[in-house]
């Protein structure tokens, strides 16, 4: 258990009025202890520090100082002037605290070691932890038993085994669950390792009141106990069924007797059901009133009337509006319905881009056939052309090859034309 200090920053008035006592915890916080500081050495929270021990000294750490001490040990009845209260020798120094990490090593093993001898002993007892004082002459033994162990033959084997000095203190289920330690169905570290040191007996009739089911494994801590948590409301409980009625737990109505089955403090409403039926009927904490009255009168009322418990129509809740800038919830889903249709508008961009690529290439495909069609086409009649122009050219050869005066006398008559017409006329 970690306590804040809240007298940390609260001046020295008077140096011989002030606390000379400490508190030093130890092994993690498991254990902690009162030293005395005659001299008002200025010590710090989370230093470490040498105390007396049994037959030497102890590392510890120190968790409070101050006039917030005295608070604590008025908590724990423990006397300032006590006089057996051991000292704070000094500042641990490099040798100590290496030859109490040295020591400390050494506890793991000696845990193993122990249970199997206090099994070869056949002792009903288990070893939970072993501490080890720092200069390594002690050793506190901590174990579980239901009933009284005789370990006398044990401390002399432990005694020849460890070469410390023995001794052995028994702890309950809780106590141990602090010791080790953990995180309980509530989410948070175990309040047996945190902060709670006196644990109080927990019965089922706490969680009766509660209106608990009775499950063991849900009800149980890690320790295998009920857990205390289930004190923490019980006052609350307590106090507010005060209003229900008492001796309520049979009421007669025309249908038969009905059974109490659960109280709710927090609707103010008593549950019970009916012989013939396994329906549950909410009543009021009047109308369990006023059906007992008639019963003592001897009347018996026709129906439970039970109240109506339907859910009322659900409270609009005002919307969250931010004053500065007046920014509210739905403009950021605006923004993000803005961005989802902006991606969506993009995907079917590039889906459209996509055919028209896939199309632009079909009609690429279709032009290059046309072409080769047009160029087989072009050829063909080219080569027609090319034979006709062929066959016309020869028959004209021929034809001149038969016809060669012809040919000549059209050439000649046509060279000896006169150029003058009188002249034919004066030879006449």
């Amino acid at each position: 258990m970690n306590t804040h200090d809240w007298l940390r920053n609260l001046p020295l008035s008077d140096f011989a009025s002030a606390c000379k006592v400490m508190e030093v915890s130890f092994n993690q916080g498991t254990r902690k202890d009162f030293f005395r500081n005659p001299a008002l050495h200025p010590y710090e929270k989370g230093e470490l520090v040498s105390v007396e021990g049994i037959s030497g000294f102890d590392v510890g750490v120190v968790s409070l100082t101050g006039e917030i001490v005295r608070l604590q040990m008025k908590k724990r009845n423990v006397k300032e002037d006590n006089p057996e209260m051991k000292k704070v020798l000094r500042r641990a120094t490099d040798r100590d605290i290496d030859i109490w990490k040295q020591n400390k090593a050494r506890e793991p093993e000696a845990v193993i070691r122990s249970r199997a001898i206090a099994k070869q002993l056949k002792l009903d007892m288990k070893i939970s932890q072993v501490e080890m004082q720092a200069d390594g002459r002690k050793a506190t033994f901590f174990y579980i038993a239901d009933g009284r162990v005789d370990f006398r033959e044990l401390i002399k084997v432990y005694a020849s085994e460890f070469k410390v000095k023995v001794e052995m203190r028994q702890i309950g289920a809780r106590q141990e669950a602090g010791k080790v330690g953990g995180i309980g169905s509530c989410g948070r570290e175990l309040c047996c390792s945190t902060w709670l040191t006196d644990f109080k007996s927990v019965n089922t009739a706490a969680a009766r009141y509660q209106n608990l089911s009775i499950n063991q494994t849900k009800l149980s801590g890690q320790c295998g106990r009920l857990k205390c948590c289930l004190n923490y409301e019980l006052d609350t409980y307590l106090d507010a069924l005060q209003h229900f009625p008492d001796n309520c737990d049979v009421i007669q109505v025309a249908k038969g007797n009905a059974f109490l089955i659960k109280k709710d403090i927090f609707k103010n409403l008593m549950w019970y059901t009916l012989p013939d039926s396994n329906k549950q009927y909410p009543l009021t904490i009047e109308r369990v009133h006023k059906i007992k009255t008639l019963n003592q009168q001897g009347v018996t009322p026709d129906e439970l009337e039970p109240a109506d418990i339907t859910p009322k129509s659900k409270e609009v809740e005002p919307e969250f509006v931010e004053l500065v800038g007046q920014i509210s919830l739905r403009s950021l889903d605006k923004a993000a319905d803005k961005k989802r249709k902006q991606q969506q508008g993009g995907q079917q961009r590039a889906q459209q881009k996509g055919q028209q690529r896939q199309q632009g290439a079909q009609q690429r495909q279709q032009g290059q056939q046309g072409g080769q069609q047009r160029q087989q086409g072009g050829q063909q009649q080219g080569g027609q052309q090319r034979q006709q122009r062929n066959q016309q050219g020869n028959q004209q050869n021929k034809g001149q090859q038969q016809n060669p005066n012809r040919n000549r006398n059209q050439s000649g008559s046509g060279g000896q034309k006169p150029n003058n017409p009188d002249q034919g006329k004066d030879k006449q």
